[in-house]
Formats: C-alpha cells, sequence, structure tokens
C-alpha cells in the first residue's frame, strides 16, 4: 500500500495535484476550495498562481507532494489556510499570521481608507524626506494583532508615530516582525496592555502599572525626540488619531461561527463580551482622554453595533463630527468621529 502511494505520487505534476487537493478541500465543503488548493500549492512549491497554470506538466518530489497533501488534509480538517501558508494580504502588503492573531479581513481596510481621509492624508507629502518635512502625526493602534493597522498607516503616513498596544505577547511578537518586514519597526512602539490602559495618566494605575507607564513614556518620549520630533514633551502621549478593530463578536454567538474561526482563531481577538458590544465604551472613554482637540478616533464596527456605539457617542457628550462608513456589502462596519 504504502509503495503504491509513493509511486502514485511521484507519477503526479502540478496539474493532478492541483486537481486532487480541489476534490478533497471540495469533499470535504472547504468554502472556496478551489482558492485554498492552490495557495497551499504555491506555499509548498514556493510559486505563484501564474507558475502553477504555465507549468501544469511539471513534475515535483513525492516528498513535496506528501507536503502539499498534509496541509490539505489540515486545511479540510477546519484549519484556516493563513494558519497554514502563514501569511494573508492586507492593504496590498503581505503580513505574517499566526493562531497568536486574528487573521486580516479585507472589510478592516475601510478602517485605513477612513482614517486616511480624516487626516488628510492624500494630501501630505510622502515622498522621500516626508518624515523630515511634514507635521510629525501621533497614531495609536489598539488591540493591534499583527500589526496590519499600524503598518499599513506607518507605511502611508512616514511623518507618523505610532504607539501599538495589544493584550497579547504572542501577537507582539507577530506585529514586531511585520512591522520590521515592511520597514516601519523604529516608527511603531509596542506595548503589552489592555485596551489603552497603560497610556492612561499614571492616577489611574496601581504603583506597579504606573511604574511601568513611566517607563513606556520614556522610551517613547525618547524613540520620538530621536525621530526629530518637536512637540512637547507635556504632549508625547496625546494623539491625532487612534485607531481599533476591538474584539466584538457576541460570546453567545461563537456556535454560529465558521469552525475556521470558532476552533482556531483567539478568543481574545473574537470576543467583545456576552454581547459583543461591551468593549466599546471603555475604549471611548479611554481615547476620550488621549486624544487632542480635534483629534480622531476610527473604530471597527461588529455587525449591528452602529446604533449603539453612535448612542455612546452621544451619551460622553465630548465627540463631534460623527459618520459611519458602510463596507463593500453595505453593512455599517466604521465609526469616525472627533474630539471636541
Amino acid at each position: 500500500m504504502q509503495a503504491a502511494q509513493a509511486n502514485r505520487l511521484a507519477a503526479m505534476d502540478v496539474r493532478a495535484a492541483l486537481k486532487e487537493g480541489m476534490a478533497r478541500l471540495r469533499a470535504a465543503q472547504v468554502p472556496s476550495h478551489t482558492l485554498a488548493a492552490e495557495l497551499l500549492l504555491m506555499h509548498v512549491l514556493g510559486r505563484d498562481r501564474a507558475w502553477l497554470y504555465a507549468h501544469p506538466e511539471e513534475p515535483h518530489e513525492p516528498s513535496t507532494a506528501e507536503q502539499y497533501f498534509a496541509l490539505v488534509a489540515r486545511r479540510a480538517a477546519g484549519e484556516p489556510t493563513q494558519y497554514l501558508t502563514s501569511k494573508q494580504e492586507f492593504w496590498g502588503l503581505e503580513f505574517e499570521v499566526t493562531p497568536a492573531v486574528l487573521i486580516p479581513r479585507p472589510e478592516t481596510e475601510h478602517v485605513v481608507e477612513v482614517a486616511l481621509e480624516r487626516l488628510g492624508a492624500r494630501s501630505i507629502q510622502t515622498g522621500p524626506g516626508a518624515r523630515e518635512r511634514a507635521t510629525p502625526l501621533r497614531l495609536a493602534d489598539i488591540g493591534t494583532g499583527s500589526g496590519c493597522l499600524a503598518v499599513a498607516l506607518a507605511r502611508e503616513l512616514p511623518q507618523a508615530e505610532i504607539s501599538a498596544t495589544d493584550i497579547s505577547a504572542g501577537a507582539l511578537e507577530v506585529a514586531r516582525r511585520n512591522a520590521a518586514r515592511h520597514g516601519v519597526a523604529d516608527r511603531i512602539h509596542f506595548l503589552q496592555c489592555d485596551l489603552l490602559d497603560a497610556l492612561l495618566p499614571a492616577e489611574s494605575f496601581s504603583a506597579a502599572e504606573r511604574r511601568q507607564a513611566a517607563a513606556f513614556a520614556a522610551a517613547h518620549e525618547a524613540a520620538i525626540t530621536s525621530h526629530g520630533s518637536q512637540i512637547a514633551s507635556h504632549e508625547s502621549l496625546s494623539f491625532d488619531l487612534i485607531v481599533s478593530n476591538p474584539p466584538y463578536v457576541a460570546r453567545n454567538e461563537a456556535a454560529s461561527l465558521a469552525r475556521e474561526v470558532r476552533e482556531h482563531e483567539p478568543e481574545t481577538a473574537l470576543f467583545g463580551g456576552p454581547s459583543g458590544i461591551e468593549m466599546y465604551a471603555q475604549l471611548m472613554e479611554q481615547a476620550g482622554q488621549l486624544l487632542r482637540r480635534g483629534g480622531t478616533l476610527v473604530l471597527e464596527l461588529g455587525y449591528g453595533a452602529a446604533d449603539h456605539v453612535r448612542s455612546l457617542v452621544t451619551a460622553q457628550g465630548v465627540w463631534v463630527n460623527t459618520s459611519i462608513t458602510n463596507d463593500l456589502a453595505g453593512i455599517p462596519r466604521v465609526l469616525a468621529t472627533e474630539r471636541a
């Protein structure tokens, strides 16, 4: 049996392997099974899609076929393709993803779009030397995960300094690697904490937290000074923009999630409380303390959360110029508002 299997794998070319991979994933009712089969074979061969279809009769080693079908079996069992290949595209950039981070979704790109529009980024010079010539911007990304929002904004805004927080040490390790991969590690300062806790005024902390916050503020200010910022030290933790894609899935909806999401993506990045909207009030309250006057808060919204979050904007009484942007499916996806 094993000899027959080895001979069969040895006889496989690219077309045969791809066809069988698609068939196995289709039989397992894997969503987008054709795309998944392609991505896994591209990953194993180290080739792009154009090469696959330009070289259908290219033979490959039996060990390569074994590796491919092992990944196909894991995908059929529910593991996300992105975790199997360790990568996902976001904002035209390739990001490392692991089970420690939420897989970046296309709809989260609307957060970047809205943030840039609010900053007037299309009119900001982004050519060589722009960091030295442009007015420095202070940004924060809350719950950074893979770092996709922080990195995308850092790439679009060469004059920006960004603070990126996450409660997960594992997520921050991935985010740091992504920042280094895209050449922005010197402008993104990572901190492990819940939401904005370690950036808040010292009186909000316990003694231990106060020491951590002071150390972070000192390191943050030193990094900014080394990059030529003229911001006064007393403003070193005030921001022009805060963005976040917070956890917003309700705990009682866990059973309705796709198996790939429910069983493999990190719970801390998925669930926002019993109803999924509990985190917004605290996040907005903290952002209100840290944004400059006229600073902007941009939040990704969970399904059905728009009315609740808009009511928080009204109730807190410190926000103006609020807007909600729909995603391509027509679902309210991003709320933007300004500190009065």
